[in-house]
């Protein structure tokens, strides 16, 4: 694990309260070696989500005037989701500097977006809570404002609703997501799904959960074409 005041340099902070920093940077699965409680990211993650969520979409209000509701929180939604928050935090490395317990391997941090999304939600609750909200809106915006602006709408619509939009236009019926496996402890798990029609299996789809197998079975579906 790297020191935690090269990541300080890395985003350009002079922090107050390390400690804040600290518990941002440890996975719940090192209280199990240490016999402690809350010293870890959960509670930090908790106040960085609400932080970010209002961020973005004040950047979100201000960037696209002409946007209505509907789409502004679709915009929202995709920007804070798992994988983009996992991909900031990959961008800063921040997994260089996340402390676990035994039982989780380094190399399964990097690789893991709910974790490394996690981790990166505590961090924003740390500058907020350590520096306040014009340092956080300030961290925030540097990094996604021009993801904000330059947006491709396209993007906003998810493949679920292109395929059932599709299969509509044809058939009455809806399809169908089941999760036919799960592999994978229950902090990092890999979700399985098919997506049926009719008794037929349309595509296979795989992700970290069953929202992101889903997407990627529907995806899979429209890639056949002839849906």
């Amino acid at each position: 694990m790297n020191n935690i005041q090269e990541l300080f340099k890395r985003i350009f902070i002079k922090p107050k309260n390390v400690h804040l920093y600290e518990l941002a940077l440890t996975h719940p699965s090192y209280n199990a070696d240490a016999r402690t409680k809350n010293q870890d990211y959960e509670r930090l993650e908790y106040i960085g989500d609400a932080v970010l969520g209002f961020v973005c979409a004040d950047l979100i209000y201000k960037l696209h005037p002409n946007l209505d509701q509907g789409i502004m929180s679709k915009l929202r939604s995709y920007l804070v989701k798992s994988s983009s928050l996992a991909n900031y935090a990959r961008k800063i490395e921040l997994h260089e500097y996340i402390k676990t317990g035994h039982s989780i391997d380094s190399k399964k941090i990097a690789a893991s977006d709910n974790i490394l999304e996690d981790v990166f939600e505590a961090l924003i609750g740390a500058i907020y809570l350590d520096l306040g909200i014009n340092k956080i809106y300030s961290y925030i915006k540097s990094f996604m404002y021009n993801d904000i602006k330059n947006i491709d709408f396209d993007v906003l619509t998810d493949y679920k609703t292109k395929l059932q939009e599709a299969m509509q236009s044809e058939h009455r019926d809806s399809v169908t997501y089941v999760v036919v496996d799960e592999k994978g402890p229950p902090h990092d798990k890999t979700f399985y799904v098919d997506v049926m029609f009719g008794g037929m299996v349309l595509a296979k789809g795989v992700g970290k959960s069953k929202k992101a197998a889903e997407e990627d079975a529907a995806k899979n579906a429209l890639a056949k074409g002839g849906i």
